[in-house]
């Protein structure tokens, strides 16, 4: 059981077009690295193809946390590509708190 929220980000700076991207699960704690690989893989060519159509950079992120707040090791490397500031912490905070709630609903 996991949660998927694809996000697609335009960013454009002078002339240069940026597509980035973001694929933000909630997963199993024991599958994080491999959902990470699993959704760069998917996403390889939707990146392919969105250069040839438009031609334009484009880049994939892949934000995997585990239901009790797991990440990978290249997780925070992942956060630090999307604009703005964001908090990893904050981000587990989200997963756990979803974790809670859905147990909660399951369990009364």
């Amino acid at each position: 059981m996991y949660c998927i929220i694809i996000i697609i980000i335009i960013i454009i700076i002078i002339i240069i077009i940026i597509i980035i991207i973001i694929i933000i699960i909630i997963s199993g704690d024991r599958n994080v690295i491999k959902k990470e690989t699993e959704k760069i893989l998917k996403y390889k060519d939707l990146t392919i193809e969105i250069k040839r159509m438009w031609n334009v950079k484009t880049k994939v992120i892949p934000l995997i946390i585990g239901a009790t707040g797991t990440i990978s090791k290249s997780f925070r490397k992942y956060v630090s590509n999307i604009p703005g500031n964001h908090e990893v912490k904050e981000l587990q905070k989200t997963a756990i708190s979803g974790t809670a709630h859905i147990l909660r609903k399951m369990l009364t």
